[in-house]
């Protein structure tokens, strides 16, 4: 068992590497009733291409399966996961996204029991062709949700207009007609290979035993051998730097046009410590260029083109990231045009120093409190482990930014050649 502590926080890290293969880290938090632990393999959605582990050749499987597996591993020969949670007191979920799959639970009381129903049920799968048939039709009522969620549409058509052929241009859940074409033998494929423990990581957050809680996972693991160093081949197809489509729009039923901005990022390529200080940078800049004490913030509420709905986010990964701007609006391309012309303005012009301190401090105070937050810490934590990075780096990379840093990224990154606006209209 390894400890470090992180002094700027006031945290401690304990980390164990099992004879399974898989890591195990513990954030302790002393005194607090609340207990956390996640789960998560190193796959998602994007992960549609790849030489399974055993086998010398690639395969394709369809899109969705990433989400269809993780429905299909809380169903039991004897019955539903839920049922065996909600006996012990405690809340456990599960999601998929691009990158990750992770299952949670959250608990004051039980801790170590719910701890090896976690470990177990995940390492366990049971997939048979009546149970797969049975999960198609209802995944495919949630693919026909998200269909009509003008939220999800808006988003995922932004996606496709920055993206020629990236699986990230694909939604979670495939489509209907590719959950059609799943079956237990690609399931067992996409878990045999995924859910090695050498691609997974737990991560455990509360007051309690970390050489206890081992204990619980090493004899829920006791069957599992180590594969060593696992290192999955995945297969991407090349993206163009370029967007694929400049608008989309789309009639649903909603009272107020919705759109989002799109700006495809093309400085791609690396992980770790790179990737997540270009995430600070850009993180700051959106808040510095669109955040609510934004000179265009003020403007666009003022011209009445905006409305409390209006933000920001930036997603970076390897091989892809993009940062999108949406809200609500009566005239989605005037909002546009005004946020070009003034992202052409803060070029000539320069980032305002007074606003990047007083943003950066801003930054590093809510990251601070972000560490009172159990699923905050266990959430950024998986995230950064499966990027290479570490949730404790962030507060030193953050320190070190400068101005200057934030300029070359606007001018990399905000760039008139690499914008799509997606518009869901009424």
């Amino acid at each position: 068992m390894e400890v470090s502590t992180h002094d700027k926080l006031n945290e401690k890290l304990n980390f164990a590497k099992l004879d399974s293969g898989l890591n195990v880290f513990h954030i302790p938090k002393k005194g607090y009733v609340e207990k956390y632990a996640m789960f998560s393999t190193n796959y998602g959605s994007n992960d549609n291409k790849f030489i399974p582990i055993g086998e010398t050749e690639a395969i394709e499987v369809p899109e969705g399966i990433a989400h269809f597996l993780e429905h299909k591993l809380f169903e039991e020969p004897t019955g539903n996961i839920f049922a065996k949670f909600s006996e012990l007191g405690s809340y456990v979920n599960a999601f998929t996204n691009f990158n990750q799959t992770s299952y949670l639970f959250t608990c004051t009381d039980k801790f170590y029991e719910n701890l090896e129903v976690l470990v177990k049920f995940v390492q366990n799968p049971y997939f048979t062709d009546e149970n797969v048939e049975k999960e198609k039709g209802i995944i495919e009522q949630e693919i026909k949700m998200y269909d009509d969620s003008p939220n999800w549409k808006v988003f995922s058509n932004c996606l496709k207009g920055m993206y020629h052929y990236h699986p990230v241009r694909i939604d979670i859940a495939g489509t209907v007609e590719s959950i059609k074409k799943i079956n237990k033998e690609f399931l067992y494929k996409c878990y045999n290979t995924f859910y090695s423990l050498e691609n997974m990581v737990l991560v455990m957050v509360g007051d309690f035993d970390f050489e206890k809680a081992l204990e619980v996972v090493n004899n829920a693991l006791k069957s599992s051998k180590s594969k060593g160093d696992l290192n999955i081949k995945r297969f991407y197809p090349e993206e163009p730097k370029h967007i694929s489509e400049s608008i989309l729009e789309e009639r649903l039923q909603v009272s107020s046009p919705l759109f989002n901005i799109g700006f495809k990022d093309i400085d791609l390529g690396y992980d770790g410590d790179m990737l997540l200080k270009k995430e600070i940078e850009t993180n700051i800049l959106l808040d510095l260029l669109f955040g609510k004490s934004s000179e265009l913030y003020q403007k666009l509420y003022e011209d009445g083109l905006i409305n409390n709905t209006f933000g920001s986010q930036y997603i970076g990964h390897k091989d892809y990231g993009h940062s999108i701007i949406g809200g609500e609006s009566v005239e989605p391309k005037k909002v546009l045009e005004t946020i070009i012309k003034y992202l052409e303005k803060i070029k000539i012009n320069g980032l305002n120093e007074k606003d990047f301190i007083r943003i950066k401090k801003k930054s590093l105070g809510y990251h601070i409190m972000d560490f009172d937050s159990i699923e905050f810490i266990a959430n950024s934590f998986t995230s950064y482990y499966f990027k290479n990075a570490s949730l404790f780096e962030y507060m030193n990379i953050l320190e070190n930014i400068s101005l200057e840093d934030l300029q070359k990224r606007l001018e990399k990154h905000f760039r008139e050649d690499n914008f799509v606006i997606s518009i869901v209209n009424p």
